[in-house]
């Protein structure tokens, strides 16, 4: 594999700053490009969005589940997510419900259209996964996904 990394500069620019090209945020939003450029034409050709994609993936891992427990899950701010739920109800491929014991809750349910839409796009979503393994490593995957996990832990403290 070769490394097209530009050479490391750490040295910040007059104000201070790392220079773009080393700037965490930037490197999270290139790194983030990269990896859902394989997944956007799949979830396009099922007109799925990414963020309701991120929805029935969670309510796919466990349903029923509390609405902002969700959001949580899927990085989705809550007005955004009033809509994609709003969405993804008219489509059938979820429920929404009032919690019985609490009113203000609102439980989100995956249904058998949505699981159904989860089982036509996983098998093309794995062919992205193992594509990102043969070109960037395994192991290295894995280590990125738990430093990127260290690294939203600092964020609970």
């Amino acid at each position: 594999m070769v490394d097209r990394r530009p050479p490391k500069d750490p040295s910040p620019d007059a104000d201070g700053l790392r220079k773009t090209r080393r700037s965490l945020p930037i490197a999270l939003l290139r790194a983030r490009e990269t990896v859902m450029a394989g997944f956007r034409p799949i979830l396009a050709r099922h007109d799925v969005t990414e963020q309701q994609w991120r929805v029935i993936r969670v309510l796919g891992e466990a349903s029923p589940r509390d609405a902002t427990d969700v959001a949580d899950h899927c990085c989705i701010l809550m007005p955004s997510m009033t809509r994609i739920i709003r969405a993804l109800q008219d489509r059938g491929l979820i429920t929404r419900a009032r919690d019985e014991s609490d009113g203000r809750r609102l439980v989100l349910a995956i249904t058998p259209a949505g699981r159904d839409l989860l089982d036509k796009v996983t098998p093309h979503s794995l062919d992205v996964y193992r594509d990102i393994a043969e070109r960037y490593g395994v192991d290295r995957v894995e280590t990125l996904l738990d430093m990127l996990e260290d690294l939203a832990a600092l964020g609970d403290r």
